[in-house]
């Protein structure tokens, strides 16, 4: 099989690889779309996320979906010619975060696409049954891989507790957090501002149902917020771009007993916070860190027509010309690129 292994930074090679055979309890999938994300274009620009580091060739990629063609002698969840959606990170399903349904924080998690283990970016992929999800006939599987950065979503809404009739600040106007205003917004949001840098993505955003968009080169974010709520500030902001000017921001926008939450991550690991005005607002501060269990909810959503992830879709690409998307998608305009993978 042939698949895209990432050598050094900036130099990708198409090359053959055994096709695997899936494990008893594994379902073996021809992978038909993979989403390119901003940490695969990283690595590909870099060849390391903090600690995590390329020194092996890499397959990259870990939003994905495709066909079932095998299956393991355990497996009667899935036949062949299922379409799923893949989840990438497979825990040990044994340590205390794992009993706690916590799985996505197991300090033992297998994840597509990071160092040492590879991604989606080849023909086939051996995948535990258990976390690759049947799509139903209304969801395609360029919407099945976007799953990932939905559940990215889905679990940003949950970790702030968005409610219905809440005030939502976006800081960063990506597809994480295009698609967090999606997840607010399904869970009853009913005013969400979108602040960004670049013109064009908040454009976009309000054509995706933003209330109001920001342009943080030109209007204070803070100033902006107390226009919108009457001084009160939103009851939950979510932090998606990493900018650490935006993350200090972010006491000052929320009101008094609301809740930031964070995702985006800074290229610095200690960003200032103002301690005192969390301590006299009694403002809650949430990481969220990938997800669990959201799955199921992303497939419910883009089933249901709720969401609409096949819209934040810019171009897509063949398999071949891998290097030349991973140079598109690294555009500030561009969304999200796609690897389609020919059957």
């Amino acid at each position: 099989m042939h698949a895209a292994v990432l050598l050094e930074p900036g130099r990708f090679e198409i090359r053959d690889r055994p096709r695997p055979s899936p494990g008893a309890d594994e379902v073996l999938v021809a992978i038909r779309e993979v989403g390119i994300c901003g940490s695969d274009v990283h690595y590909y620009e870099h060849g390391r996320i903090g600690d995590y580091v390329v020194e092996e060739p890499l397959v990259l990629g870990h939003e994905s979906a495709g066909e079932v063609v095998a299956v393991g002698d355990a497996v009667d969840s899935h036949a062949v010619g299922d379409r799923v959606a893949l989840e990438p990170g497979v825990p040990c399903r044994r340590c205390a975060r794992c009993s706690r349904g916590e799985y996505h924080l197991c300090p033992d998690v297998r994840f597509m696409a990071t160092p040492p283990h590879d991604g989606a970016l080849a023909e086939y992929v051996a995948w535990p049954a258990d976390f690759a999800y049947a799509l139903p006939d209304a969801v395609s599987t360029t919407a099945g891989a976007l799953c990932e950065p939905l559940s990215v979503g889905i679990h940003v809404a949950r970790r702030g507790a968005v409610s219905t009739g809440d005030t939502v600040l976006v800081a960063g106007a990506g597809p994480i957090g295009l698609l967090a205003m999606a997840a607010a917004r399904a869970a009853g949001a009913t005013d969400v501002i979108v602040a960004d840098v670049v013109a064009e993505k908040l454009a976009f955003a309000r054509e995706r149902g933003a209330d109001r968009a920001v342009d943080v080169t030109e209007t204070d974010l803070a100033t902006a917020v107390a226009e919108s709520t009457d001084g009160v500030g939103v009851d939950v902001a979510i932090e998606a771009s990493g900018a650490a000017a935006s993350i200090e921001s972010m006491p000052a926008v929320v009101r008094r007993g609301g809740t930031v939450v964070l995702v985006g991550l800074a290229d610095e690991a200690t960003v200032s916070l103002d301690a005192l005005a969390l301590v006299d607002a009694e403002i809650d501060v949430r990481g969220s860190f990938r997800y669990s269990n959201t799955y199921p909810a992303a497939i419910d959503l883009l089933a249901d027509g709720a969401v609409d992830v096949e819209g934040l879709v810019d171009f897509a690409a063949p398999l071949t010309d891998v290097a030349d998307a991973f140079e598109r998608a690294g555009d500030p305009d561009v969304i999200k690129g796609m690897v389609s993978i020919a059957e």
